[in-house]
């Protein structure tokens, strides 16, 4: 799906953001007929409020949106969405009312708002088009939007359509599109290549596990993402119950989202030598499926103590990590739909992350709240690491107590990373319920705020 804006036209409907303190400044400036239609109307600038100005021959000569209180604004985000929404057919342009951050970012809403997935069933487009705000960089809002529309597409999909293959077939034409390389490892290769805990995570399934790995760019730092890509997660052996397998197909929600971000980056030509790697990989249950208590050598050389098959996500990471090291880039992030632990702590809205670096954090929480990309910084807490440290290996890889699944998750992850700056997401990846510019459904999480951030990250 194209989200773009709309070429400007003499018909274009001009459209007034007003918060409730400047309608009646704007009402006074305005002929007697349109103050007693806008007052019949009952518009008072309320929140996602819409007025339709007429004109003499019944036809739209203006539109006004109302913008709220700065408190309620505070509440959500993307608030001309909301507003897209109710509006009649038409190609509008913003005319007043927002400074230049807001513009940004309400135009991205706008276009966010006009997201539909359609691939299995026909979905109504959105009527109300937006011409690119004036003083707006519209190439990289249509980048932001464009990637953010690819990783929601790729988690909507169902397992049935989305596999190891095809999730590979989708870094491929990402690859294409932007002119990247891309190689990807498959099967029983992984052991040869030296990547085992992949291999042992995705050998049950009829669909062969792999590690895809794509890079682009020639010169700048190192930024090198790697998405988890578990396709469908029935928990393995320690199989899932059926209410907690209902959205697995969203278990790869973190190479969605490391794929977004790519396309991000490199349809806007940052200066960054990137690299993208997934594992990708279906848990699966059978005969030669990976068992509890079985002990796992990693690509780094740890041994993990499988103490439950359902904390799968970590292992094919840990060799993406460790491959991903040994080059020593400048900066690390992974992403995945980890950890339930994570949703307890924060909800579904915020991304929480874990990072030690004060350059990182400093810059991913002021383009966070730039962006309306929200986050939480989580802590690599020293005192838990012994929760990870079974009797008989290196690693656990499912702690027992239940406490701080998070922190455990992650500082599990970190063991693999030794050589470079490291920043783990532990996202959600899903939209619960319908809220402006995001539908329920898959959604993109931390990615826009670290696109925004990658300036200033690349240089702490």
């Amino acid at each position: 799906m194209t989200l773009a804006f709309a070429e400007p036209t003499d018909q274009s409907i001009p459209l007034h953001v007003l918060a409730e303190d400047e309608v009646p400044d704007w009402l006074e400036q305005q002929p007697e007929t349109t103050q007693a239609w806008v007052r019949a109307t009952g518009f008072s600038g309320a929140l996602g409020q819409t007025c339709i100005l007429p004109d003499t021959s019944g036809g739209i000569t203006a539109a006004l949106a109302g913008y709220g209180t700065a408190e309620k604004r505070l509440r959500g985000r993307f608030h001309l969405a909301s507003c897209a929404a109710r509006l009649p057919a038409g190609t509008y342009r913003i005319e007043s009312g927002l400074d230049a951050d807001q513009l940004s970012l309400e135009a991205l809403g706008w276009l966010l708002a006009g997201y539909r997935f359609d691939r299995y069933k026909d979905a109504s487009a959105m009527s109300a088009h937006l011409v690119a705000p004036e003083g707006v960089d519209s190439r990289r809002i249509e980048a932001l939007a464009a990637g953010e529309a690819l990783s929601r597409d790729l988690i909507n999909t169902p397992a049935s359509d989305m596999g190891p293959a095809e999730l590979e077939d989708a870094a491929r034409d990402l690859a294409k599109t932007h002119g990247a390389e891309i190689s990807v490892t498959t099967g029983a290769d992984l052991l040869s290549a030296n990547l085992p805990m992949i291999h042992a995570v995705g050998r049950a399934s009829e669909r062969a596990p792999r590690l895809i790995d794509l890079t682009w760019g020639d010169q700048g730092p190192r930024l090198t993402l790697v998405g988890k890509g578990v396709c469908f997660d029935t928990g393995g052996l320690n199989i899932k119950p059926g209410s907690s397998m209902k959205l697995m197909k969203k278990d790869m929600g973190g190479a969605a989202s490391v794929l977004g971000l790519a396309h991000m980056i490199m349809a806007t030509g940052a200066q960054v030598r990137l690299r993208v790697l997934i594992p990708a990989v279906e848990n699966s249950i059978s005969g030669n499926a990976f068992r509890p208590q079985d002990v796992l050598t990693s690509r780094k050389g740890l041994t993990v103590e499988i103490n439950n098959t359902d904390a799968e996500g970590r292992l094919v990471l840990a060799d993406a990590l460790a491959l991903a090291d040994e080059e020593a880039p400048d900066l690390i992030v992974s992403m995945a739909t980890l950890t339930g632990a994570a949703r307890v702590a924060v909800g579904p809205d915020l991304a929480p992350y874990y990072c030690d670096d004060d350059g990182f954090v400093a810059a991913l929480e002021h383009a966070a709240r730039a962006e309306a990309d929200p986050v939480w910084r989580m802590p690599f807490h020293p005192p838990y690491e012994k929760m990870i440290e079974p009797d008989i290996a290196d690693l656990d890889n499912a702690p027992s107590g239940g406490f701080a699944g998070s922190i455990t998750a992650a500082l599990f992850l970190r063991r693999f990373v030794t050589r470079s700056r490291y920043a783990h997401f532990d996202i959600y990846g899903w939209q619960p319920s319908d809220a402006p510019a995001r539908p329920k459904g898959g959604v993109g999480q931390a990615t826009r705020a670290l696109f925004a951030a990658l300036p200033r990250l690349m240089q702490t």
